[in-house]
């Protein structure tokens, strides 16, 4: 009994983590062992911090790892990359301008940065800012971490750089404040009298703010006002990052992909539907119960009103009235299998189709289509429980902008969601949303998302024998 308990435990906890199944792996055989193995890597979330000199970023980036202390975060200086002067840099070391972007080893960085995202740990220089120079004899050990700061005035001036972030802050402060900063930082940390303070500012920092910082500004997602005393950004900020960590990778890629969140009955109902060996009825009740959850998700992310009303109490209360103009479009025949739950929650609900040859990974011959001729001015729900190679649904997509359908007013909804079919939608197009319940490893060499559920259509209506 003790064993049996213990094994029960182990299973619970297992269910109980993130409800995607895995990355995506080169082979079959890769994709199976990434499932089985839970504890395979995760991409980090990477910030970007940037601002003026002595604008707070790193006050803000100490407050952001202060508050996620739950979570691995390692901070990495822009300034450890600055690059050694040389002899006769050294004899004109006033005339060096360490605000231009020629004055750092972007390369390294780039390459600290990709040894990081894929787990390895590495060894930042460490730059003597009284020498000029970087320690020939210690380096700063990092290691792998969920989270990644990169904090500098220059981050965001290298698009390479910039493609690895998740999100970029600009710290906006005044510049009379950042200027007061700085004398007092240069002539207690860094040996500096005044005026070399000064005559570097007018000489080097202000024009290389204005000509590189400052236009760098317009690629950040946040600006915070005020730096570290911004205490509402920055836990809006962390809201966020929390938010971003406990998400598929994917979606921290593509903020149009939805999962909803897993709980112990979806990740059993799961388990259920692919059983090879469960029975027709009982795939059909679980999958409907799976399908009944998708659709309320999806019909979250629709417009709504607001609305008040009396209650029999004779009280008011203030509420939200939902979207009118709203149709369901399946893309046959799995997607037919969608339609009861959402007419269960949308009474009435005009419901289209859409037939789609589909031979291997080539899903673009179009058979069928039987659409509501008002449904450019609808919001459309488009109905397919699993996303494979995204050919098919593309194609579907398509025809509804052909048909006037704005693509913000497409909500794809499924069950399953392979990593490529994802990529190829969201890729298209960025504008529709997609909701699902879970995301597989990978598509197999025979276009099957693996670890999957088979044939959804021939499961469902009974024609898998």
């Amino acid at each position: 009994m003790p064993g049996e308990t213990t094994s029960i435990d182990y299973v619970m906890e297992k269910a109980s983590g993130p409800h995607f199944s895995g990355l995506r792996s080169p082979t079959a055989a890769a994709c199976s062992s990434a499932f089985a193995d839970g504890n395979a890597p995760r991409q980090p979330f990477v910030i970007g911090v940037s601002g003026g000199t002595a604008s707070g970023k790193t006050t803000v980036c100490d407050m952001i790892i202060q508050q996620l202390h739950d979570h691995r975060v390692v901070l990495v200086n822009q300034d450890s990359f600055y690059r050694g002067l040389n002899t006769e840099e050294l004899k004109r070391v006033h005339e060096y301008n360490f605000d231009h972007p020629d004055a750092f080893d972007t390369e390294q960085l780039l390459d600290c940065v990709q040894k990081l995202k894929s787990g390895q740990t590495v060894q930042l220089p460490i730059y003597d800012f009284k020498q000029h120079r970087r320690s020939s004899d210690s380096f700063r050990q990092v290691n792998a971490s969920d989270v990644i700061i990169l904090e500098g005035i220059l981050v965001f001036h290298d698009q390479r750089v910039r493609n690895h972030m998740n999100m970029k802050i600009f710290v906006d402060t005044d510049a009379d404040v950042r200027l007061a900063r700085r004398i007092r930082r240069d002539t207690v940390e860094r040996g500096r009298d005044v005026n070399s303070v000064l005559e570097q500012y007018a000489k080097f920092v202000k024009p290389a703010f204005d000509d590189f910082v400052l236009p760098s500004k317009k690629y950040a997602d946040v600006i915070i006002p005020r730096g570290g005393d911004n205490h509402v950004a920055i836990d809006l900020i962390v809201q966020h990052i929390r938010t971003k960590l406990g998400e598929h990778d994917l979606c921290k890629i593509y903020p149009n992909v939805y999962v909803i969140q897993s709980t112990f009955q979806i990740r059993g109902m799961h388990t259920l539907i692919r059983d090879r060996d469960i029975s027709k009825h009982d795939f059909v009740f679980y999958s409907d119960r799976l399908i009944r959850l998708v659709v309320e998700h999806g019909l979250g992310h629709l417009p709504f009103t607001e609305k008040q009303v009396i209650t029999p109490t004779a009280s008011i209360y203030t509420g939200v009235d939902f979207c009118k103009k709203l149709c369901g479009v399946s893309i046959i025949r799995s997607g037919e299998s969608m339609e009861n739950a959402l007419r269960a929650c949308c009474k009435g609900i005009k419901i289209g189709k859409i037939l789609i040859h589909r031979d291997g990974d080539d899903g673009k011959q179009l058979i069928y289509e039987k659409l509501p001729n008002d449904i450019a001015e609808r919001h459309v729900l488009l109905l397919d429980p699993v996303l494979g190679t995204g050919n098919s649904a593309s194609h579907a997509i398509e025809l509804l902008l052909r048909k006037g359908v704005p693509e913000s007013h497409i909500i794809f909804l499924n069950l399953i969601s392979a990593p490529e079919g994802i990529h190829c939608v969201c890729k298209r197009f960025p504008s529709l949303k997609i909701v699902t319940s879970e995301i597989d490893v990978a598509l197999n060499e025979e276009f099957r998302v693996v670890p999957g559920m088979g044939e959804f259509g021939d499961r469902y209506f009974g024609t898998d024998d």
